[in-house]
């Protein structure tokens, strides 16, 4: 990833969490964690991996984020950002805290 990818990204991840914070209202999407953010060589596509405090509700969570993407991309082109193009937003659940959560759990099995 190119630094200007990277600081895109670093941006998108910190004003992806404070619109999620700050201006969306839905309770359960407030308690979401973006993790990373991985955008495309031309900018045209971002992937945001995020996390879900209650395991029980990542469907909805995920189909909700899915579908508020559009009032997201709009809040963040509110906040003139350094983008001429705000890219597409694609939310994906992020495997590798509970991947290493389960790596973790095996380990301390062997050493007792």
């Amino acid at each position: 990833m190119s630094v200007k990818t990277q600081r895109i990204a670093n941006l998108l991840i910190k004003e992806i969490s404070d619109i999620l914070q700050n201006e969306v209202y839905d309770s359960d999407i407030k308690f979401v964690t973006i993790t990373a953010c991985k955008v495309d060589t031309d900018l045209s596509l971002a992937q945001i991996y995020c996390t879900v405090l209650d395991e029980s509700k990542k469907e909805k969570c995920l189909h909700d984020l899915n579908a508020a993407k559009g009032f997201i991309k709009t809040e963040l082109a509110k906040r003139k950002l350094e983008i001429r193009k705000i890219p597409d937003l694609k939310f994906i659940y992020d495997e590798s805290i509970s991947y290493a959560n389960n790596i973790e759990k095996i380990i301390k099995e062997i050493n007792e």
